[in-house]
């Protein structure tokens, strides 16, 4: 197993780390934190003319075609920032939802919108209990006329604020199956209210019996819409996995860089004890989400049975991201509080993003059953 990256990807790294400091400087990203415009702004539309956001949608599609390692790389650089926007929630897990779920006429439809960013889809699938389980979905779609009537509640739903359309988990009226329908964002009967506190324009979305037409069921059928959207999260997770182990090397390199430059009784804080303590559990921390995502990344490419390795990915990653934090708030002490420092944009970052997907105490029970534990 050779988990290096090839001569591309590290060029790949090299322009989309440079992408980031240019367009998304700490004080752009401030703003943006604070005025929660993450899409569409100016930085987010130079992301979209890159094409990057296409990176795992087949050139048929309008997409570059390139592996889950290649997105895996892009998305590692974007999680440095950390950089807001709907590329996680839309160019990553609703681009494979559609992959893995939609007709050949609604891919032909919709995937080369999302590559260019000219379209961006949300997940509504999350409700009142905020599991990512089948059982949670309780969403009706009621037969009406030559159509359904959507109506329910979602919850925590990522990017809703700025999307076009969303992707919704419904049970059907006799209960039997629950399946995915797209539906415009600007419908008749949905209503968007943002949730303050959280990165990436967490939203609640009621859908008050919603009209849509049979051709916005993905899959033109109710029957296996869950299964596939299982299969799309899981070869999503290992790249949300890669942003937060992007996150985690930043908020590495801004402690070690604090503690070199940070002297109180007249030394460097990194030559004592206890700051060391903190940064090599950074060290450990970010170590282990790297490599537990590149393993999953790299079975995802060669086509092995890779469940065991993405529950164990997305267990690790959000501890790692999360506790990574708390040792550079530690290193940083009051500064790190400050808005104006930057260091919180990672905090609220570590934050959302650790439940988004399963958190790692669902996964670990996930792992286990892919064990046969």
């Amino acid at each position: 197993m050779d988990l290096a990256l090839n001569e591309e990807q590290e060029m790949l790294k090299a322009a989309v780390r440079r992408f980031v400091d240019t367009e998304y400087p700490k004080e752009t990203l401030l703003e943006l934190s604070a005025t929660g415009q993450s899409a569409p702004s100016e930085p987010w539309q130079r992301l979209a003319g890159t094409g990057w956001l296409g990176i795992i949608i087949p050139t048929e599609y309008g997409g570059e075609g390139g592996s889950y390692t290649d997105a895996g790389v892009l998305f590692e650089e974007l999680g440095r920032g950390p950089v807001p926007g709907p590329h996680l929630s839309s160019a990553a897990l609703g681009a494979l939802t559609i992959l893995e779920a939609g007709t050949t006429d609604q891919k032909r439809s919709l995937l080369p919108d999302l590559a260019s960013g000219r379209r961006t889809v949300a997940l509504a699938i999350t409700e009142a209990d905020y599991q990512w389980d089948e059982s949670d979905v309780q969403t009706l779609a009621t037969a009406s006329g030559d159509g359904y009537r959507i109506s329910g509640t979602k919850v925590y739903v990522y990017d809703a604020a700025s999307a076009t359309d969303l992707i919704c988990a419904v049970r059907t009226e006799n209960r039997q199956h629950v399946g995915l329908v797209i539906i415009p964002a600007d419908a008749p009967g949905v209503s968007i209210r943002r949730l303050e506190g959280f990165a990436w324009n967490l939203a609640e979305i009621r859908l008050d019996a919603v009209q849509i037409a049979p051709s916005a069921i993905l899959g033109a059928t109710f029957g296996g819409g869950w299964d596939a959207l299982e299969r799309a999260v899981a070869s999503s997770i290992p790249l949300l996995c890669a942003f937060q182990v992007g996150g985690s090397q930043q908020v590495y390199e801004m402690s070690v860089d604090y503690s070199r430059t940070r002297i109180q009784f007249g030394t460097p804080i990194g030559r004592f004890q206890r700051v060391q303590d903190h940064i090599i559990n950074l060290v450990n921390e970010l170590d282990a989400a790297r490599w537990t995502t590149y393993e999953a990344l790299w079975k995802l490419d060669s086509e092995r049975d890779a469940a065991d390795s993405i529950h164990l990915a997305k267990a690790v990653s959000s501890a790692a991201y999360y506790n990574a934090c708390n040792h550079a708030h530690e290193v940083h002490a009051g500064v790190g509080s400050t808005t104006e420092y930057g260091l919180t944009l990672h905090t609220t970052a570590s934050r959302t993003l650790y439940q988004f997907l399963g958190d790692p105490k669902f996964h670990r029970r996930r792992l286990a059953d892919a064990l046969g534990l």
